[in-house]
């Protein structure tokens, strides 16, 4: 499925948690991928410094983030950052349309990935 990705010349992509791993690879889907990029991080002052360094957009919520996307990626802490930032009702499940594409790069439980399984 990776490769399937890389086939599309411009696919929105939101990208959520801008940590030492999410802040580059955001920008990496920006500017090499040369993807339609939206980010949140739990500190809006690093969305907003990651879409003036590269020219995306930051968005309020997850959930804002993630509308329209159609490849939704997650990079944070744990299991219960991954929760806050998916199954809330401002998380990306509230926000993703039909078809979108979760992709999630936390090291987090295999609980946790059975409950966003389902």
């Amino acid at each position: 499925m990776a490769t399937e990705f890389w086939r599309f010349s411009m696919a929105k992509v939101a990208f959520i948690g801008l940590g030492v791993m999410g802040y580059p690879m955001a920008g990496h889907l920006k500017v090499k991928g040369g993807h339609d990029v939206t980010v949140y991080n739990r500190t809006a002052a690093k969305a907003e410094d990651w879409a003036k360094k590269f020219g995306g957009k930051a968005a309020a919520t997850p959930a804002e983030a993630a509308r329209d996307a159609d490849f939704v990626f997650v990079c944070v802490g744990n299991d219960d950052d991954l929760r806050s930032v998916t199954t809330t009702e401002t998380g990306v499940l509230a926000g993703m349309k039909p078809g979108a594409i979760l992709i999630d790069n936390t090291t987090a439980s295999a609980e946790v990935a059975r409950e966003l399984d389902a």
